[in-house]
């Protein structure tokens, strides 16, 4: 799997966290019901691994599918048992380099130019910059100055007006959670999030 070029595909990655694990597997069938293929199951959510199972028998064995907060190397190991077929980092933690070393595609968080240079050394797929609220399209601009080949999915704050920003920056992709999950996640209304993940859609069309 060429993460980046899914992540340029897709434009949108959708992070699904709740602890209800019915309601985190029905959010992420809801978004695959209006287009949003590319998701990511935190490993934060209750019953991460079951939700990752049920979520890959349902959406198949090409669905880009992914976990998040993974942190340790056991976590690289329970996500690509459970179906994942890449993984997020909230920083340069050890499961990077277990990720590295099983050729699972990591997405590595970062925010500071050092950051990101560590990341990209330590074989990081693309770079989930985070906070991006932080700093905004204009930071991510300043970013892509010195590290232009970096391929960049913004996280923390983007919603549907920011998130054609960031694209316009430079970003090959944005994550989003609260702001298109909502409350589903854990027993929200699907049907509000069917509406904002339709909004998503046309503002990054």
């Amino acid at each position: 799997m060429n993460l980046p070029d899914v992540l340029r595909r897709h434009r949108l990655l959708a992070v699904v966290r709740g602890d209800d694990p019915d309601a985190a597997l029905a959010s992420v069938l809801a978004l695959a019901e209006v287009g949003i293929a590319l998701v990511e199951v935190s490993l934060t959510s209750r019953d991460e691994a079951g939700v990752l199972v049920r979520a890959r028998a349902a959406l198949g064995p090409d669905a880009p599918l992914g976990a998040g907060t993974v942190l340790t190397e056991s976590d690289v190991v329970q996500a690509e048992q459970a179906g994942a077929s890449f993984v997020v980092t909230p920083g340069l933690v050890p499961a990077v380099a277990e990720a590295v070393r099983l050729g699972l595609p990591v997405l590595v968080g970062a925010l500071t130019p050092t950051e990101v240079v560590a990341a990209s050394l330590a074989g990081a797929a693309a770079v989930k910059l985070f906070p991006a609220s932080l700093g905004g399209p204009a930071y991510l601009r300043a970013l892509r100055e010195p590290f232009p080949d970096v391929p960049f999915v913004p996280f923390g704050g983007v919603d549907v007006e920011s998130a054609p920003e960031y694209l316009s920056a430079g970003a090959v992709a944005v994550g989003a959670s609260e702001s298109l999950l909502g409350t589903a996640p854990q027993g929200g209304d699907l049907a509000a999030l069917r509406l904002r993940a339709t909004a998503f859609r046309a503002a990054l069309s």
